[in-house]
């Protein structure tokens, strides 16, 4: 019942974006990719706006336009003075049209192809028409021959529409001239007698203020001209949708492709565990793609390092149990075969070191699993290294005990302060501390010393003790874990060989780093023991 209604509810909630197949995934994308098929369009989209824009810009057609009519106006306020000047009005005693000279004037003029001139008298009557003077003959082209028998097709409708074209121009033209005869000059776009848009320009013609007639000059190839435009305009589109659409192209193949991948090889590290992303063709790239790539292969080594780092410190985790537990299993398979009390106790007391032992262990073993994710939790600030030692030392000097180490503090009276967290930096400071005063003598000091040097991390703290000092080729080795090497008469299982490993470990994630060396007499002899951390210094303050 319960798998039937999980059954139910995964249906009714519809595929999941992991149950999709990647034929689905990649459906509609350029070349398997979805940037690359972004790319594309946009560009694609964008060219096709402007250029569409272009073929269609009211403002273009519009300024167009406004040109032919201011060249249609001079041309007639031209025709119309030398109208003037040629006699062809009168003033005496009224002033009037010469209609006879008029028409012989403008017939000798060269009109040019594509214009028309028509000039009327006071009284609106045409009375000179360029195309009747004209050798060239207005119409349409006849269609194909028809074959013998094939009927007449009606063409009423077209006669009508010609018919009723021609009566809006006559229209048109009709007022165009009464403005002119009243004294008002008419710039204007229209449709002609064959319905094809022309630009008009009709303006009186006068003597002195006395208008005698109108003259009207029309350019009809607008269109043609509108059209050369656009097709002088495509070699461009073109040019521009081939460069366009080779940018694409580049960007799918040197952006999109290389993500792609990028993005397989991450899929890959997470599907086959594989440890590292290795792309070498990328990573030789000197741009952002080479820097991701690069990114991407120092995060994944990272994070085999880590993983690494993981494997061992589990592995000495499980070798440093198992020691206390034998013991521990032992003693207590042993225990019922024992006959004195003298000997059981022995056992009680090796029972009692070896949970100690266990429990410094898991309290030590804890602090270091947490270590990183306090150190990437808490967030870096200005610690002032003299009052955080001065604390730590105060509380050593109070809470002594007859017979404890004395611990002694020695700092400038400037004020050292470093970027990073208080409490890793306390823990760092107490181990050493403790780690001293488990090898000193009864009767030996525990020195830390703050001071000032030169250098990348000029900011040292310094921890001596008098004790028997660590031998030449174990200055690394006390670093590693679980490494212990007790001077004789040390309680056993008081310390887990964790401590120096979480203070370097501690003194690396703040840009510091940590070492031991031993202090040594004139003579050579060993006085002790030293450990130093060098950290990088914010700033002091007096």
């Amino acid at each position: 019942m319960a798998s039937a209604t999980a059954t139910a509810k995964a249906d009714l909630s519809g595929p999941r974006p992991e149950d999709e197949t990647p034929a689905r995934r990649r459906r509609f994308r350029f070349g398997g990719s979805r940037l690359g098929g972004f790319i594309l369009s946009l560009n694609l989209l964008s060219l096709l706006i402007l250029f569409g824009g272009a073929l269609l810009l009211n403002e273009w057609r519009q300024g167009l336009i406004e040109a032919r009519q201011e060249s249609l106006t001079v041309q007639a306020e031209l025709l119309a003075n030398v109208l003037r000047e040629e006699g062809v009005t009168r003033g005496v005693p009224t002033p009037e049209l010469d209609l006879e000279r008029a028409s012989i004037w403008l017939t000798d003029r060269f009109i040019p192809a594509g214009q028309r001139v028509r000039l009327y008298d006071s009284n609106g009557l045409l009375v000179v028409d360029s195309y009747q003077v004209t050798e060239a003959v207005s119409g349409q082209p006849l269609g194909a021959a028809q074959a013998a028998g094939t009927p007449v097709a009606d063409d009423s409708r077209k006669k009508a529409r010609a018919a009723a074209e021609a009566e809006k121009a006559e229209a048109a033209i009709r007022g165009e001239v009464n403005a002119a005869l009243d004294g008002r000059s008419v710039v204007t776009v229209r449709r002609n007698e064959q319905g094809e848009r022309v630009v008009s320009v009709t303006i009186p013609v006068r003597h002195v203020r006395q208008v005698l007639g109108a003259l009207t000059v029309e350019a009809g190839n607008v269109d043609e001209i509108l059209s050369a435009q656009r097709r002088a305009l495509m070699p461009f589109a073109l040019v521009a949708l081939g460069v366009n659409l080779l940018a694409s192209l580049m960007l799918h193949l040197f952006v999109a492709r290389p993500v792609m991948r990028l993005s397989a090889a991450a899929d890959q590290v997470k599907l086959q565990r594989a440890r590292a992303i290795s792309l070498p063709d990328l990573e030789d790239r000197k741009d952002e793609i080479g820097d991701l790539a690069r990114s991407l292969e120092s995060m994944t080594d990272t994070l085999s390092t880590r993983m690494d780092a993981i494997e061992r410190f589990a592995a000495d985790v499980s070798h440093e149990i198992k020691n206390p537990l034998t013991s521990i299993r032992s003693a207590l398979e042993t225990l019922p075969l024992v006959k004195t009390d003298e000997h059981r106790e022995k056992l009680t007391n090796l029972l009692q070191q070896d949970v100690r032992r266990l429990d410094r262990l898991i309290t030590d073993i804890s602090n270091a699993s947490r270590l990183d994710a306090e150190l990437s939790r808490d967030r870096p600030r200005a610690i002032e290294l003299n009052r955080l030692l001065g604390d730590i030392v105060s509380v050593y000097e109070t809470t002594a005990k007859p017979g404890d180490i004395p611990v002694q503090l020695t700092q400038p009276q400037d004020f050292l302060r470093v970027m990073g967290r208080d409490g890793p930096l306390g823990q760092v400071f107490r181990n050493l501390i403790d780690n001293a005063r488990s090898f000193s003598p009864p009767d030996g000091v525990v020195r830390v010393t703050l001071e000032e040097t030169d250098g990348d991390q000029p900011i040292q703290i310094r921890v001596e003790d008098d004790g028997p000092g660590i031998p030449a080729e174990n200055l690394e080795t006390v670093f590693e874990r679980f490494y212990t090497s007790r001077p004789k008469g040390a309680a056993f299982g008081s310390n887990s060989g964790l401590g120096l490993s979480i203070v370097r470990q501690i003194a690396e994630a703040h840009g510091g780093r940590a070492w031991a060396e031993n202090r040594l007499a004139e003579d050579g002899r060993i006085l002790g023991a030293r450990f130093v951390i060098a950290l990088p210094a914010v700033g002091k303050r007096a």
